[in-house]
Protein backbone atom coordinates (compact mmCIF):
# COMPACT_ATOMS: atom_id res chain seq x y z
CA UNK A 1 0.00 0.00 0.00
CA UNK A 2 1.52 3.58 -1.02
CA UNK A 3 -0.76 6.76 -0.47
CA UNK A 4 0.20 9.89 -2.95
CA UNK A 5 -1.81 12.60 -5.22
CA UNK A 6 -2.32 12.64 -8.73
CA UNK A 7 -1.02 15.17 -10.99
CA UNK A 8 -4.12 15.81 -12.36
CA UNK A 9 -5.18 17.37 -8.89
CA UNK A 10 -2.98 20.45 -10.05
CA UNK A 11 -4.15 20.64 -13.94
CA UNK A 12 -4.71 24.22 -14.69
CA UNK A 13 -1.63 24.89 -12.34
CA UNK A 14 1.61 23.36 -13.80
CA UNK A 15 2.22 21.50 -17.12
CA UNK A 16 2.43 17.84 -16.27
CA UNK A 17 6.23 17.86 -16.26
CA UNK A 18 5.95 21.01 -13.47
CA UNK A 19 3.34 19.46 -11.48
CA UNK A 20 5.47 15.91 -11.05
CA UNK A 21 8.84 18.00 -9.95
CA UNK A 22 6.37 19.50 -7.67
CA UNK A 23 5.40 16.84 -5.78
CA UNK A 24 8.75 15.62 -6.15
CA UNK A 25 10.08 18.44 -4.50
CA UNK A 26 7.79 18.30 -1.62
CA UNK A 27 8.57 14.66 -1.11
CA UNK A 28 5.87 13.00 -2.23
CA UNK A 29 6.22 9.45 -2.46
CA UNK A 30 3.85 8.16 -4.90
CA UNK A 31 2.10 9.83 -8.12
CA UNK A 32 -0.17 9.22 -10.71
CA UNK A 33 0.67 11.42 -14.09
CA UNK A 34 -2.40 13.03 -15.78
CA UNK A 35 -1.13 12.98 -19.61
CA UNK A 36 -2.62 16.25 -20.66
CA UNK A 37 -2.48 16.14 -24.50
CA UNK A 38 -0.94 14.62 -27.87
CA UNK A 39 2.38 15.95 -27.48
CA UNK A 40 3.06 13.92 -23.98
CA UNK A 41 1.18 10.59 -25.62
CA UNK A 42 5.37 9.47 -26.59
CA UNK A 43 8.36 7.90 -25.08
CA UNK A 44 10.42 11.39 -25.38
CA UNK A 45 8.01 12.72 -23.11
CA UNK A 46 7.93 9.81 -20.45
CA UNK A 47 11.79 9.88 -20.76
CA UNK A 48 11.44 13.70 -19.33
CA UNK A 49 9.08 12.66 -16.60
CA UNK A 50 11.74 9.87 -15.47
CA UNK A 51 14.00 13.04 -15.04
CA UNK A 52 11.58 15.06 -13.53
CA UNK A 53 10.36 12.54 -11.23
CA UNK A 54 13.54 12.30 -8.25
CA UNK A 55 12.42 9.89 -5.72
CA UNK A 56 8.99 9.87 -6.41
CA UNK A 57 7.12 6.37 -7.48
CA UNK A 58 5.30 6.94 -10.77
CA UNK A 59 2.80 4.09 -10.02
CA UNK A 60 -0.08 4.76 -12.78
CA UNK A 61 -0.66 7.36 -15.91
CA UNK A 62 -3.96 8.57 -17.45
CA UNK A 63 -4.96 10.18 -20.24
CA UNK A 64 -7.44 12.79 -21.16
CA UNK A 65 -10.39 10.53 -22.00
CA UNK A 66 -11.97 12.17 -25.01
CA UNK A 67 -8.91 12.25 -27.11
CA UNK A 68 -8.80 8.40 -28.57
CA UNK A 69 -9.92 6.05 -25.24
CA UNK A 70 -13.82 6.18 -26.67
CA UNK A 71 -12.49 5.29 -30.50
CA UNK A 72 -10.29 2.42 -29.76
CA UNK A 73 -14.11 0.68 -29.40
CA UNK A 74 -15.11 2.36 -32.58
CA UNK A 75 -16.48 0.90 -35.56
CA UNK A 76 -14.27 3.43 -37.61
CA UNK A 77 -11.29 1.13 -38.79
CA UNK A 78 -9.39 4.42 -39.08
CA UNK A 79 -10.63 5.60 -35.93
CA UNK A 80 -9.68 1.87 -34.64
CA UNK A 81 -5.83 1.98 -35.82
CA UNK A 82 -5.09 5.52 -35.10
CA UNK A 83 -6.30 5.33 -31.85
CA UNK A 84 -4.44 2.15 -30.82
CA UNK A 85 -1.36 3.96 -32.42
CA UNK A 86 -2.20 6.83 -29.05
CA UNK A 87 -2.39 3.83 -27.10
CA UNK A 88 1.17 2.22 -28.21
CA UNK A 89 3.03 5.51 -27.95
CA UNK A 90 0.94 6.53 -24.53
CA UNK A 91 2.28 2.96 -22.64
CA UNK A 92 6.09 4.07 -24.30
CA UNK A 93 5.57 7.21 -22.12
CA UNK A 94 4.21 4.85 -19.44
CA UNK A 95 7.10 2.12 -19.26
CA UNK A 96 9.40 5.37 -19.63
CA UNK A 97 8.63 6.87 -16.44
CA UNK A 98 8.02 3.08 -14.75
CA UNK A 99 4.41 3.58 -14.43
CA UNK A 100 2.60 -0.15 -13.68
CA UNK A 101 -1.15 0.52 -14.40
CA UNK A 102 -2.69 2.82 -16.79
CA UNK A 103 -5.98 4.59 -15.23
CA UNK A 104 -8.77 4.07 -18.53
CA UNK A 105 -11.60 5.76 -18.52
CA UNK A 106 -12.92 3.96 -21.64
CA UNK A 107 -16.33 4.35 -23.64
CA UNK A 108 -17.93 7.54 -23.17
CA UNK A 109 -21.38 7.81 -22.92
CA UNK A 110 -21.95 10.31 -25.34
CA UNK A 111 -25.90 9.84 -26.19
CA UNK A 112 -29.14 10.07 -24.20
CA UNK A 113 -30.71 7.32 -25.93
CA UNK A 114 -30.60 3.90 -23.38
CA UNK A 115 -27.00 1.90 -24.49
CA UNK A 116 -27.58 -1.58 -25.16
CA UNK A 117 -23.81 -3.08 -24.60
CA UNK A 118 -22.49 -5.89 -26.49
CA UNK A 119 -19.95 -7.12 -23.94
CA UNK A 120 -18.59 -9.95 -26.14
CA UNK A 121 -17.55 -7.03 -28.76
CA UNK A 122 -16.30 -4.77 -25.75
CA UNK A 123 -14.59 -7.31 -24.06
CA UNK A 124 -12.84 -8.08 -27.08
CA UNK A 125 -11.39 -4.90 -27.61
CA UNK A 126 -10.40 -4.85 -23.95
CA UNK A 127 -8.43 -7.87 -24.25
CA UNK A 128 -6.63 -6.62 -27.38
CA UNK A 129 -5.99 -3.30 -25.27
CA UNK A 130 -4.99 -5.17 -22.36
CA UNK A 131 -2.18 -6.46 -24.58
CA UNK A 132 -0.83 -3.33 -26.09
CA UNK A 133 -0.41 -2.27 -22.29
CA UNK A 134 0.95 -5.51 -21.12
CA UNK A 135 3.67 -5.29 -23.93
CA UNK A 136 4.53 -2.18 -21.92
CA UNK A 137 4.63 -3.68 -18.61
CA UNK A 138 1.46 -2.21 -17.37
CA UNK A 139 -1.58 -3.54 -16.49
CA UNK A 140 -5.12 -2.05 -17.46
CA UNK A 141 -6.88 -0.71 -14.33
CA UNK A 142 -10.51 0.19 -15.71
CA UNK A 143 -11.84 3.79 -13.67
CA UNK A 144 -15.50 3.39 -12.65
CA UNK A 145 -16.66 7.22 -14.10
CA UNK A 146 -20.27 8.73 -14.16
CA UNK A 147 -20.03 9.52 -17.43
CA UNK A 148 -18.37 6.34 -19.17
CA UNK A 149 -19.85 2.90 -19.64
CA UNK A 150 -18.49 1.66 -16.14
CA UNK A 151 -21.17 4.06 -14.41
CA UNK A 152 -23.16 0.72 -13.11
CA UNK A 153 -22.38 -2.19 -10.87
CA UNK A 154 -22.19 -5.52 -13.28
CA UNK A 155 -19.73 -3.80 -15.85
CA UNK A 156 -16.77 -4.57 -14.57
CA UNK A 157 -18.10 -8.32 -13.68
CA UNK A 158 -19.29 -8.76 -17.28
CA UNK A 159 -15.24 -7.52 -18.36
CA UNK A 160 -13.72 -9.51 -16.17
CA UNK A 161 -15.28 -12.66 -17.81
CA UNK A 162 -14.44 -12.02 -21.20
CA UNK A 163 -10.92 -10.23 -20.28
CA UNK A 164 -7.37 -11.42 -18.90
CA UNK A 165 -5.51 -9.21 -16.51
CA UNK A 166 -8.12 -6.78 -16.07
CA UNK A 167 -7.63 -4.40 -13.50
CA UNK A 168 -10.14 -1.78 -11.43
CA UNK A 169 -9.51 2.22 -10.78
CA UNK A 170 -12.10 2.99 -7.65
CA UNK A 171 -12.91 6.41 -7.44
CA UNK A 172 -15.22 7.45 -4.69
CA UNK A 173 -15.79 10.99 -6.54
CA UNK A 174 -16.75 9.16 -9.40
CA UNK A 175 -18.82 6.95 -7.43
CA UNK A 176 -20.97 9.71 -6.11
CA UNK A 177 -21.68 11.46 -9.18
CA UNK A 178 -23.19 8.20 -10.25
CA UNK A 179 -25.54 8.38 -7.22
CA UNK A 180 -23.72 4.78 -6.48
CA UNK A 181 -22.87 3.74 -2.82
CA UNK A 182 -19.01 3.66 -3.27
CA UNK A 183 -19.57 0.41 -1.03
CA UNK A 184 -20.74 -0.78 -4.24
CA UNK A 185 -17.98 -0.64 -6.67
CA UNK A 186 -15.61 -1.79 -3.81
CA UNK A 187 -17.22 -4.82 -3.43
CA UNK A 188 -17.92 -5.49 -7.78
CA UNK A 189 -13.96 -5.02 -8.19
CA UNK A 190 -12.56 -6.37 -4.95
CA UNK A 191 -8.85 -7.68 -5.01
CA UNK A 192 -8.77 -6.16 -8.57
CA UNK A 193 -8.72 -2.52 -7.50
CA UNK A 194 -5.11 -1.50 -8.20
CA UNK A 195 -5.46 2.41 -7.42
CA UNK A 196 -7.50 4.18 -5.09
CA UNK A 197 -8.75 8.14 -6.35
CA UNK A 198 -9.85 9.67 -2.92
CA UNK A 199 -11.67 13.17 -2.09
CA UNK A 200 -13.69 14.39 0.37
CA UNK A 201 -16.99 15.97 -0.02
CA UNK A 202 -18.60 18.60 2.53
CA UNK A 203 -21.94 18.85 4.54
CA UNK A 204 -23.16 20.82 1.64
CA UNK A 205 -22.01 18.72 -0.77
CA UNK A 206 -19.46 20.05 -2.72
CA UNK A 207 -16.13 18.45 -3.04
CA UNK A 208 -13.07 19.23 -0.61
CA UNK A 209 -10.00 17.30 -0.09
CA UNK A 210 -9.73 14.32 2.33
CA UNK A 211 -9.86 15.35 5.64
CA UNK A 212 -11.93 18.15 5.00
CA UNK A 213 -15.54 16.87 4.56
CA UNK A 214 -17.94 14.61 6.16
CA UNK A 215 -16.41 11.06 4.34
CA UNK A 216 -15.47 8.51 6.83
CA UNK A 217 -12.13 7.43 5.51
CA UNK A 218 -11.41 4.76 8.19
CA UNK A 219 -14.11 2.94 6.59
CA UNK A 220 -13.20 3.50 3.22
CA UNK A 221 -9.72 2.25 3.66
CA UNK A 222 -10.78 -0.58 5.88
CA UNK A 223 -12.99 -2.13 3.08
CA UNK A 224 -10.18 -2.11 0.84
CA UNK A 225 -7.86 -3.46 3.04
CA UNK A 226 -10.94 -6.22 3.59
CA UNK A 227 -10.59 -6.95 -0.22
CA UNK A 228 -7.02 -7.71 -0.39
CA UNK A 229 -5.96 -3.85 -1.88
CA UNK A 230 -2.39 -3.46 -1.98
CA UNK A 231 -2.12 -0.70 -4.27
CA UNK A 232 -1.69 3.44 -4.10
CA UNK A 233 -4.18 5.30 -2.72
CA UNK A 234 -4.26 9.02 -4.36
CA UNK A 235 -5.59 12.52 -4.12
CA UNK A 236 -7.13 13.40 -7.05
CA UNK A 237 -9.08 16.70 -6.83
CA UNK A 238 -10.32 19.44 -8.79
CA UNK A 239 -8.57 22.92 -9.01
CA UNK A 240 -11.23 24.74 -7.01
CA UNK A 241 -11.46 21.86 -4.00
CA UNK A 242 -8.60 23.90 -2.57
CA UNK A 243 -6.90 27.41 -2.39
CA UNK A 244 -3.32 26.89 -1.21
CA UNK A 245 -1.22 23.67 -2.53
CA UNK A 246 -0.22 23.37 0.89
CA UNK A 247 -3.62 21.85 1.85
CA UNK A 248 -3.00 19.06 -0.75
CA UNK A 249 -0.03 18.23 1.46
CA UNK A 250 -2.18 18.37 4.94
CA UNK A 251 -4.80 16.35 3.23
CA UNK A 252 -2.14 13.82 2.14
CA UNK A 253 -0.78 13.67 5.94
CA UNK A 254 -4.26 12.88 7.40
CA UNK A 255 -4.83 10.24 4.47
CA UNK A 256 -1.31 8.31 5.02
CA UNK A 257 -1.89 8.18 8.87
CA UNK A 258 -5.37 6.70 8.46
CA UNK A 259 -3.77 4.23 6.05
CA UNK A 260 -0.54 3.34 8.53
CA UNK A 261 -2.99 2.69 10.83
CA UNK A 262 -5.57 0.62 8.99
CA UNK A 263 -2.60 -1.45 6.72
CA UNK A 264 -0.21 -1.51 9.40
CA UNK A 265 -1.71 -0.87 12.75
Amino acid sequence: MQTGISTASLFGRFNTEDALSFLSRNKVATAEVFLESFCEYNREFGELLFKRKGETQVHSVHTLTTQFESTLYSLNERAVKDSFYLLDKTMQAASAVGAKYYTFHGLARVKRTPYVIDFDRVGGITQRIIDVCSKYGVSLAYENVHWAYYNFIGFFTELKKRTSGLKGTFDIKQARQSNIDYREFIDEMGADIATAHLSDVDKDGKMCLPGRGITDFKEVLTRLRDKGFDGAILIEAYKGDFNDLSELFESLEYLTDIANTVFKG
